[in-house]
Order: structure tokens, then C-alpha cells, then sequence
């Protein structure tokens, strides 16, 4: 991947919090949701319910597609990144500690929470690795897509 594709990928994520992520059920359906994330490089993070339905079908199937994009008033203005990836689970209670904070610091203080943050050991951490990166640019022309293969 050139130096500015790369640029345009890692501010992309940055700018954004949140990701919809379709995973996989047992009776091959694809499920998808809204979840936050955070991001170290190209590697993501994000957080689910140990029982939850995307913990269980990670479980069984650990390849996902997701999108990261906004809502823009101008039809030109779209930009965003799809990608497939996969998601595993992470076991090492630093990394999974870390993935919290970085999640975390993608937030303004909280003024008010229902219950105390989860930690790390109250949550399922998945850490999402890309294997194919799709950059959308509208403003480069209706539909403009530079692929990328991680």
C-alpha cells in the first residue's frame, strides 16, 4: 500500500467510533451491528457481551466485513472504509486492558453512566486484523474505491 493510501486509512479511523461489523451465524446469515471501536494502526478493537450473538458467531466463524463511515449532507462528500477481516478473540488481560483504554480515550469525559465501565474481564475483546481494505472517496468521482491488500 503507497504512503498516502495508507495516510488516508489511518485517518479514518481515527476520525471515527464507531463501526457497524457483519459476522457470520451458524445457518450462514450475516448479522450486523453497531459497535464502537478503537484503533492501534490498521488493528482494531472492539468490545461485545461474552454471551453475546457476535461473541458466539465469532466463536464459530471468525471472519467479518464492516464499514466505518458518516452521514454527509453532499452526495460527493461520502468517504469511508469497508473491510474483511478477521476477529479473534484477545486472551492477554494487557492487551485486552489496553484495547478499553484506547476505546475509551476515543471519548469525551462521561457525565453521567448507569453502572461502573465494564473491565476487561467483564467483556468479550475481540481485536480485528484486516485482510482486504476498501478506501470509498467520492470525492474522487461517484462510487471511487482504491482497494488494498493487507
Amino acid at each position: 500500500m503507497d504512503a498516502a493510501t495508507q495516510r488516508k486509512i489511518l485517518a479514518l479511523l481515527e476520525q471515527h467510533r464507531v463501526m457497524t461489523i457483519a459476522t457470520l451465524r451458524p445457518d450462514g446469515w450475516p448479522q450486523a451491528t453497531t459497535v464502537g471501536y478503537a484503533s492501534e494502526g490498521l488493528t482494531l478493537y472492539f468490545i461485545c457481551g461474552k454471551d453475546s450473538q457476535k461473541a458466539a458467531n465469532l466463536a464459530h466463524d471468525d471472519r467479518v466485513s464492516l464499514t466505518i463511515d458518516d452521514d454527509t449532507p453532499q452526495v460527493m462528500d461520502i468517504t469511508g472504509l469497508s473491510m474483511a477481516a478477521r476477529a479473534r478473540a484477545v486472551d492477554d488481560p494487557a492487551e485486552a486492558e489496553k484495547a478499553l483504554q484506547l476505546m475509551m480515550a476515543k471519548y469525551p469525559p462521561q457525565k453521567s453512566m448507569p453502572g461502573p465501565m465494564p473491565t476487561a474481564a467483564d467483556v468479550a475483546v475481540f481485536r480485528v486484523s484486516p485482510v482486504v481494505i476498501s478506501v470509498l472517496d467520492y470525492t474522487q468521482g461517484f462510487g471511487h474505491t482504491d482497494l488494498v491488500m493487507c
